[in-house]
């Protein structure tokens, strides 16, 4: 294996598909464990994940279970009308938790709107996953206790905010790394690739994790990518490299090998991370008319939880009873969650205003007046 992904001919990587109409090069990944949990060999990965404890590897399920069960919640909240959106990350897990729990304490993360796991791997209370749904807090949590930028709505901008932090960051003489998660469709934006200019040309200590989750709502990463979408980045300078998304120690491994790259000075790296989307792109979205049963079935058999728990279970890390306290851990949080979400108290409408700005502004008032002025109209009409 080679650190530094090589380009594969037209045909691997455009027109070949396999069974279910999955990409037929989506096995040309670096992988550690296989779909059984079964542990494959490999000499430059494996020294990074020579020093997981069987405490890391329990806790590593842990919050990929935690994860999952979050993510369950949140769609049902919003079903049952207690948030107004949700973007499930479901089958997400391994890329999330496992590069999340790779990184150090003073790194920061530039999420998306999916990226449950990572804010989870990075310390976020139970409220932090639904007020901002629910449109009660701007970002519902503290970025600078738990180093993560509020999650990213606008497709790959936060690229541009990970590369412009990880500047500063080597300005300062930091060893701090910043990284910037985004899907395979943020990789079509133009905020993207010119992020990769500036981290290449500065070598800036980022690293650009694309989970590669197949849809980009409803259009197959084939449409947008005619090639593995890891060989973009050595035409900016930028070594990478294609992993399995679904295998939890590939993603701790390759993650360790971009956060030691930055830290030594050599600059950004980028993973493309092939996983799948198991529902829909938000919970205004129905998959089932733009993707087959099939499809979502043969990546069901790929599920990351099931494959680490294989690999735990029979390396005598995990049995019955750890899997019964992990279950129980999920069932609070998940309460936690709810509690947060049902128990938020919504705050006058004209409190949006009072943090703009650090001094009263007279532009900002009269915006104010006029925003209330407009509810009231509201309220005259029903008294009518």
């Amino acid at each position: 294996m080679t650190m530094t992904y090589t380009q594969t001919t037209p045909e691997q990587g455009t027109a070949d598909r396999g069974p279910a109409g999955t990409r037929g090069d989506v096995d040309d990944v670096v992988r550690l464990l296989d779909v059984d949990g079964t542990r494959l060999p490999d000499t430059e990965l494996d020294p990074f994940i020579a020093d997981l404890s069987p405490h890391e590897l329990r806790a590593l399920h842990r919050d990929m279970v935690l994860t999952r069960r979050v993510d369950a919640e949140g769609v049902a909240l919003q079903r049952q009308g207690q948030l107004a959106l949700w973007a499930p990350c479901r089958g997400q897990e391994a890329v999330q938790v496992g590069t999340a729990h790779a990184l150090a304490p003073g790194d920061f993360v530039f999420p998306s709107y999916r990226e449950h796991g990572v804010l989870l791997g990075r310390g976020a209370k139970p409220a932090d996953y639904v007020l901002a749904w629910r449109g009660e807090e701007h970002s519902a949590y503290d970025h600078t206790t738990i180093n993560a930028a509020p999650p990213q709505i606008i497709i790959g901008a936060q690229s541009l905010h990970a590369t412009g932090w990880a500047m500063g960051a080597q300005r300062d003489g930091s060893t701090d790394v910043a990284v910037a998660y985004y899907g395979d469709g943020a990789t079509s934006q133009g905020d993207v690739n010119e992020a990769m200019v500036f981290a290449s040309s500065f070598r800036a200590p980022v690293v650009f994790v694309c989970s590669n989750n197949q849809w980009a709502i409803s259009e197959p990463v084939t449409v947008q990518a005619k090639y593995p979408i890891a060989g973009r980045a050595p035409g900016f300078g930028i070594p990478s490299m294609r992993i399995d998304g679904n295998d939890a120690l590939a993603c701790v491994a390759a993650m360790r090998w971009a956060l030691d790259r930055a830290r030594r000075g050599d600059g950004p790296s980028f993973i493309e991370a092939v996983t799948y989307r198991m529902g829909p792109h938000t919970t205004s979205d129905d998959p089932t008319r733009y993707r087959d049963a099939d499809e979502v079935e043969a990546w069901t058999r790929r599920d990351p939880i099931a494959r680490l728990e294989a690999y735990l279970r029979a390396e005598g890390v995990l049995d019955d009873s750890g899997l019964d306290e992990v279950a129980r851990a999920a069932d609070t949080l998940a309460a936690e969650v709810r509690a947060a979400c049902i128990g938020a108290t919504t705050r006058d409408p004209g409190t949006m205003f009072d943090h703009v700005y650090a001094e009263p502004h007279a532009a900002l008032a009269q915006q104010k007046a006029d925003y209330l002025d407009y509810l009231a109209g509201f309220e005259q009409e029903g008294d009518r």
